[in-house]
């Protein structure tokens, strides 16, 4: 079978199997998902040797050691996988729910009711992780699922596709409910993101290179964000404590994640707190990357920012600093130059507080805050699939509301239109 056709059978596949997911209980699904807990604890020195294959044959390939570092399946991460499908399966269940029911003149009452949005499609790089995260969360949120992890991990998630079908099996559903591609051929993604019939939404994970080209050829709706180029600007009226921490914990609390600050913007009347931040900084390993007025006023600022440096996402203890003319000169580089995704303001003045929160256009905006706030868990979603910078149909942490959408519901009494 050609692959095109194998990746047609996997989407009808889903797509029944979606029609008995959405039907079934919580209770139901729930079952699966501590069966699919069960399976990876008895199956723990299975999982870890299939792991052990794929770190062998990444390390003759050369991978990147912060890659290795997350694709390795130790101890420790197999039983935080076991505690993440109890937390999901602890968490409200969304299908079903009605709200904003109201009785129109005509005597009808007209409400909606959230429904799960069918079949979706995971296209991920590197973390095995992410197979059981996405499984879950769109198993619990109604939905059938199509993942298709990365090549450097394909031992780890079959292994971990064959946990996810005992509990599928044990809970009485399709185990073609959540289908775990068996080829690392790239044909499959191709085929995948233009499987209009079959997939509601493709949600791609992984590096800025695989998401835009995902997002470039998909004839499926994505869910996305690129980078997480994040700001946090210091105001003329911020408090030099608040500033000086906020700051350092948004970069160094870690490097490697997207809600990680990439740019500190400081208002010319704040320049005085600049040296003891950008010492405590520079003694945390950070380098930094200041434009002319930022290295003037600090000696630990050894590198002059290029324009390069305001639109990139390090993803390493790479900091770059800008002098700016007040709020309105901060909003001004952030509307130029951030990818949309978490951006903070650290001020006393409410006034300039809340226009900052009105006027920034990104998915997460914060008050004296860290960056690092812009999270799933943190935010009481429970768990979260991804983050989007898209408006549409679901902006930053996106967790088991964001995998499903609504419908109007209608309650006559015999009813007819006038």
């Amino acid at each position: 079978m050609s692959i095109e056709n194998r990746v047609k059978e996997l989407g009808r596949q889903a797509r029944d199997a979606s029609r008995i997911v959405a039907a079934s209980t919580v209770a139901t699904r729930n079952q699966a998902l501590l069966g699919i807990r069960d399976a990876i604890a008895s199956n723990r020195d299975d999982l870890m040797a299939a792991n052990a294959e794929d770190l062998a044959a990444a390390v003759e390939s050369g991978l990147a050691p912060a890659l290795l570092d997350r694709l390795e399946l130790n101890a420790d991460r197999i039983a935080s996988l076991m505690v993440s499908l109890e937390q999901v399966a602890a968490l409200p269940d969304p299908v079903g729910a009605i709200d904003g029911v109201r009785t129109m003149d005509s005597g009808i009452r007209v409400g909606k009711m959230r429904v799960p949005l069918g079949v979706i499609g995971i296209i991920y790089e590197s973390r095995p992780n992410v197979t059981i995260e996405a499984a879950s969360l769109c198993l619990k949120a109604g939905n059938a699922a199509i993942l298709r992890g990365g090549s450097e991990a394909i031992n780890s998630n079959l292994a971990l596709g064959r946990c996810i079908q005992k509990g599928l099996a044990e809970a009485g559903l399709s185990n073609e409910a959540i289908q775990v591609v068996e080829t690392t051929d790239r044909a499959v993604v191709d085929a995948l993101i233009q499987l209009s019939d079959y997939v509601d939404m493709v949600i791609p994970r992984g590096g800025k290179g695989l998401i835009e080209r995902i997002s470039g050829a998909a004839t499926v709706p994505v869910l996305k964000h690129l980078d997480g180029i994040c700001h946090v600007y210091i105001d003329a009226e911020a408090c030099p404590e608040r500033a000086q921490a906020i700051t350092i914990n948004a970069k160094t609390s870690r490097y490697g994640t997207c809600n990680t600050l990439e740019t500190l913007l400081i208002d010319e009347e704040a320049l005085a707190l600049l040296p003891a931040i950008a010492e405590a900084l520079a003694a945390a390993g950070v380098e930094l990357r200041g434009c002319t007025k930022a290295c003037a006023a600090s000696a630990a600022i050894g590198v002059a920012a290029t324009e390069e440096d305001w639109q990139t996402e390090y993803l390493a203890p790479v900091l770059s600093i800008k002098v700016v003319a007040g709020v309105d000169g901060a909003m001004a580089h952030i509307a130029q130059y951030s990818s949309g995704h978490t951006e903070s303001i650290v001020t006393e003045n409410h006034t300039t507080a809340m226009r900052f929160l009105r006027e920034v256009d990104s998915s997460s905006v914060m008050i004296n805050a860290s960056t690092r706030f812009a999270d799933g868990f943190e935010y009481g979603l429970g768990a979260e699939i991804g983050i989007s910078t898209d408006k549409l149909h679901a902006r930053g942490p996106v967790g088991l509301e964001g995998l499903t959408s609504s419908k109007y519901i209608v309650f006559g009494d015999g009813h007819v239109r006038q």
